[in-house]
């Protein structure tokens, strides 16, 4: 059997090819919301974080108005130079919007102080970085109006299951075919093209937090939300499958 992180409305065609090659394909996803649907408190426990989370940034986003703040994380392993770390910083800082910017103890490549000089004082008050967060739980949060994210699969389905659209900087792997479908055929995104600039970034920050564009994403962005809620819900799509993949693993386990 194959199992998918994802739901069937999501990737429709792409699934329906695999479907007519392998006969045991299950669309679990997304996983998160499914786990919400379990109700047994000893699995709590559960957990696919990769670092300590810091869980004062939700205390920092009670104080923020809705849809004000842009959520910025680069993922797990994803690194930055140094170059592209001052580039971002500055396009953050003459985007004048508040964000919070998780920058992992790794991020940087090469020596050098964490942040370009004069950062900290352009963006006080405005500006939030942490090691790590319970990220659910951010993009969860009604003051987070965009996510600025290297399009890795955990954080796209976990963005398009809190219908919060994207700001996209894909850098290996999968991540520009995730890029590409949240920009075209999902219209919750939009892209920074090319080698990363203070003014690109400035750009689609503005683009996501103040424009029409922006606007008619997270429009975009809860109808995405809707779908994935319901097919993990009890009945949906996802959880029918899980309920499936379930049954047939221990029927061939009996039967073996």
């Amino acid at each position: 059997a194959i199992i998918f992180n994802t739901f069937d409305e999501l990737e429709e065609e792409v699934l329906e090819a695999i479907r007519a090659k392998y006969n045991r394909v299950y669309t679990i996803g997304p996983i998160q919301l499914l786990e919400k649907e379990i109700y047994e408190q000893n699995l709590k426990s559960i957990g696919s974080n990769l670092w300590k989370e810091d869980m004062e940034c939700l205390n920092w986003l009670d104080q923020r108005k809705n849809d004000s703040v842009l959520y910025i994380n680069f993922g797990s392993i994803t690194p930055l130079s140094p170059d592209q770390k001052v580039e971002f910083a500055w396009g953050l800082a003459k985007s004048n919007h508040h964000f919070l910017w998780i920058i992992r103890p790794d991020l940087m490549n090469g020596k050098g102080s964490i942040l370009p000089e004069g950062f900290l004082e352009e963006t006080k008050g405005r500006g939030l970085m942490v090691g790590w967060c319970p990220q659910e739980q951010v993009l969860a949060h009604p003051a987070i109006g965009g996510f600025l994210t290297h399009c890795g699969w955990n954080s796209t389905i976990e963005t398009i299951s809190e219908g919060v659209p994207m700001v996209c900087w894909p850098f290996f792997a999968e991540q520009q075919t995730n890029c590409r479908y949240a920009c075209k055929k999902w219209d919750i995104g939009v892209e920074i093209e090319g080698n990363v600039t203070r003014g690109k970034v400035e750009k689609m920050v503005r683009v996501m937090m103040e424009g029409e564009k922006g606007k008619e994403m997270r429009k975009k962005a809860l109808e995405w939300e809707e779908k994935a809620q319901l097919a993990a819900k009890h009945g949906g799509s996802s959880y029918q499958n899980l309920e499936k993949l379930i049954l047939e693993t221990l029927l061939n386990n009996h039967y073996h």
